[in-house]
């Protein structure tokens, strides 16, 4: 039987910061890297694709820094 993946639905998905990440908060997962145990996503910035960086996965779970799906601007003031 195959080991279950981590983070199946990550490719793709979008995500937005509670506080502004390089200047901007909606971002989308374009790549994904598992090393050992750890599962890693590269983020790009909706608004400029040249903004990019990794993160480890697991902090997409941590409410107080990222809310799955681009919350709009005006909700989160």
């Amino acid at each position: 039987m195959a080991k279950k993946q981590k983070f199946p639905h990550l490719l793709g998905s979008k995500w937005t910061a509670a506080q502004k990440t390089w200047g901007w908060r909606h971002f989308q997962v374009i790549n994904r890297k598992n090393e050992d145990k750890w599962v890693f996503a590269e983020m790009m910035s909706s608004c400029d694709s040249q903004v990019r960086f990794w993160i480890n996965a697991k902090q997409l779970k941590d409410r107080n820094l990222w809310t799955p799906g681009w919350t709009p601007l005006k909700n989160l003031e």
